[in-house]
């Protein structure tokens, strides 16, 4: 999704003028263009809930389709609102959906519009300058993310490329344009004979087309992700080549069969031309074992390894700084730079599910994860939490309480104004966040807060003082000509 330009698509649909109101938000200049839609930059109509957010509009006109085409368009929308409803970081998150009224532009009238978070740029348009290593593995390791997640939750991208790859206005890595995305029924599922050419993977040019499309399976996604990573480490090259499709066919297929070797661009550093390698392996199953889960895994690893060779030793300094932890009746004291003091007194708190099935767990499964809060003061979305998750049990430090910070409603129904700064696990000493009080049942005596500067609303059309929920798993049906609001459905934190 380019930022200054767009390619009008062919398709007759007259593009919308700047200033144009649909339903709750005003269209700005257009930022983007596929085969399905054109985006708009845009902005909430009402002073009341303009806070500057910046949004991005798609736009997917039915008007003049055949019924066959206007259901394909209407499927693609409803799963890019689905997946765009799970609010995880790694997907690019869903504001709001809707359907265009313009009597006065017929080619227009009828469209399916989605309210998305706005992204600074694409991967894509960071790749021909080249990326330094450290953050081409950070916008690697987001990918990665964004792509586990899809797989967890029984879903295939199916058009992975770095043009679907979103940066955020504060470095976020988002998955977008989850048009060509398939729902698996076990071990794969079908989908119609379409993707971009240059990262289908070997099998894909000779999968037999039945009744209900092509097999699609998730190494798909992962034979797609390792032409992405070389793209990033290589300043925007592909390892297959060809000026045209059968050219390009024949030079994957000529190495799926054995008769050319990989051939690597010498700039992909040597850990991610192993990674690289292991994503492009010929076959679906020689690919299988490199799931975006245990890739992730592996690059997390690398990272950690990295970090803890580099840390200097200080064997002599532990048992100083052993001996200056104070505990007392279950305290410890510990810098609380949010509140200027050094040494603030501390309690145990127990993280609490108010899912049972997820307290009867013994693992730590992701989708039984909570999420601990960036800023209180603002919903308590998944696009205001930190990195680090927390389950049911979870001991954590809390430094202070929090007594009016924005309400959260829990899967249980209770509701909570009360926040604990917490200590955040698995990260940096000094790393704070916040636990709503409706996420444990301790109430321990701890000090006020100080009230956090406010940091303005994360990407969200929630307003202050509206209790969020965090129940329900509620899927956002949508079927042409009408969409449910996904704004309308409770929120969840997970």
């Amino acid at each position: 999704m380019a930022r200054d330009r767009a390619a009008w698509d062919s398709d007759g649909s007259e593009p919308l003028p700047p200033g144009y109101r649909v339903g709750g938000w005003i269209v700005g200049e257009p930022i983007g263009a596929g085969g399905w839609a054109t985006v708009y930059a845009g902005r909430p109509a009402s002073v009341e809930r303009d806070d500057g957010t910046a949004v991005a509009l798609k736009v997917m006109p039915t008007a003049g389709l055949a019924p066959r085409q206007a259901r394909r368009v209407a499927e693609a929308a409803r799963r890019e609102a689905e997946l765009g409803r799970a609010r995880h970081p790694g997907l690019v998150g869903l504001l709001d959906t809707l359907v265009l009224h313009a009597p006065d532009r017929p080619s227009l009238d009828g469209a399916l519009v989605l309210v998305m978070e706005r992204a600074r740029c694409s991967l894509r348009e960071l790749l021909g300058d080249g990326l330094e290593e450290a953050e081409g593995a950070r916008i690697v390791t987001g990918i990665c993310e964004g792509l586990a997640q899809l797989h967890r939750s029984g879903w295939v991208h199916g058009d992975l490329k770095p043009e679907n790859v979103l940066i955020g206005r504060d470095g976020e890595v988002w998955l977008s344009d989850f048009g060509f995305a398939v729902e698996l029924t076990g071990t794969h599922g079908y989908a119609a004979p379409m993707g971009t050419l240059g990262y289908l993977p070997p099998e894909r040019w000779s999968e037999p087309l039945g009744e209900q499309g092509v097999l699609v399976r998730p190494t798909a996604d992962i034979w797609a992700l390792g032409i992405v990573i070389h793209e990033v480490f290589a300043a925007g090259a592909v390892p297959f080549g060809g000026a045209t499709p059968a050219a390009l066919r024949a030079a994957v297929q000529e190495y799926a069969d054995g008769g050319a070797p990989l051939r690597l661009d010498p700039a992909v550093p040597e850990f991610w031309r192993a990674v690289v390698t292991d994503c492009l392996a010929p076959g679906h199953a020689a690919r299988a074992p490199h799931t975006a889960e245990r890739l992730l895994e592996r690059i997390r690893g690398r990272d950690a390894g990295r970090a803890a060779s580099a840390r200097p030793r200080l064997r002599t300094v532990l048992p100083t700084l052993a001996a200056c932890a104070v505990v007392a009746g279950g305290a410890v004291l510990w810098p609380d730079p949010e509140n200027g003091r050094s040494g603030a007194r501390t309690a145990q708190i127990r993280v609490f599910n108010a899912e049972a099935e997820c307290r009867d767990r013994a693992d730590r499964d992701p989708q039984c994860s909570l999420g601990l809060a960036v800023d209180p003061l603002v919903p308590y979305t998944a696009r205001n939490v930190v990195p680090s998750r927390v389950w049911h049990g979870d001991v954590l430090d809390a430094a202070c309480r929090l007594a009016e910070g924005l309400p959260v409603v829990d899967e249980a129904g209770r509701r909570g104004t009360a926040w604990y700064r917490v200590r955040v696990p698995r990260a940096a000493p000094a790393a704070t966040a916040w636990l709503s009080a409706v996420r444990t049942e301790d109430r321990p005596e701890l000090p006020s807060c100080t009230r956090p500067a406010h940091r303005g609303p994360v990407a969200h059309e929630g307003r202050p003082g509206r209790a969020h929920t965090v129940a329900g798993r509620q899927q956002l049906g949508m079927t042409a000509p009408l969409l449910s609001r996904a704004s309308s459905l409770p929120q969840r934190d997970r």
